[in-house]
């Protein structure tokens, strides 16, 4: 067990470790809202002028999805999440029942930075007990946001999460630490959300990535 698992309390992943150009295991069938690797992702061209000044979130033009990535939450409730080619964005789609059953939410996110971490002293510094992430509020850009996740009053614990990943060349696990704060807009069922989380892919390899989202209606998108 190396020194993330030992800082985070993982046990190591039952990860498929294929190398980059082995093959891939089948793509999933199509998944909530028609979503799935090879697709392509039309959004309402009304909602960058309906979010003008409430989110700095950028809604864009048509995409590709290539890679999805499932979380299974346990009592039939799932994430799946789908990685565009332009790796500034992915969509989050929130479900129960099966995979593809009831849409719970649907969170367009985009990245603001990724950071390797290469050690436990720096890990604790960015995303553990010397950060403010697990704060009840976090402050980005001049813009508080409220945790989420966890009741303490102080600085909670980020929450374990194991995703499967697929792409039409590869599949891998990847092991998150991660904590959710949201505010906000104004706007009726649409809040902002701040995403933080500290992953693991099979090869040990650590990073800090922090992702700023928007809720959207089922309506927002069509999948092609």
């Amino acid at each position: 067990m190396g020194w993330f698992k030992q800082l985070m309390g993982l046990e190591a992943p039952q990860a498929n470790t294929h190398s980059k150009g082995a093959a891939a295991e089948p793509l999933p069938t199509t998944g909530p809202l028609g979503l799935a690797p090879g697709k392509g992702v039309i959004f309402d061209t009304t909602l960058k002028l309906l979010l003008d000044g409430k989110t700095t979130v950028v809604i864009p033009g048509s995409q590709e999805i290539w890679s999805n990535g499932t979380v299974d939450l346990g009592q039939s409730t799932w994430l799946s999440r789908y990685y565009m080619n332009d790796e500034d964005y992915w969509l989050q789609v929130h479900t129960t029942g099966d995979i593809a059953g009831q849409v719970e939410s649907v969170i367009l996110f985009n990245y603001l930075s990724y950071v390797p971490v290469s050690s436990e002293a720096e890990l604790r510094r960015l995303a553990g007990p010397q950060s403010p992430i697990g704060l009840p509020t976090y402050t980005h850009n001049g813009v508080e946001y409220t945790r989420v996740w966890g009741s303490e009053d102080g600085q909670t614990e980020l929450v374990a999460m194991s995703e499967h990943v697929i792409n039409p060349e590869d599949s891998y696990s990847v092991e998150h630490r991660s904590m959710l704060y949201a505010r906000d807009t104004g706007l009726t069922d649409r809040r902002e959300f701040l995403l933080f989380s500290v992953e693991e892919d099979a090869e040990g390899t650590v990073s800090l990535s922090t992702s700023l989202g928007i809720s959207l209606y089922t309506t927002d998108l069509n999948a092609l």
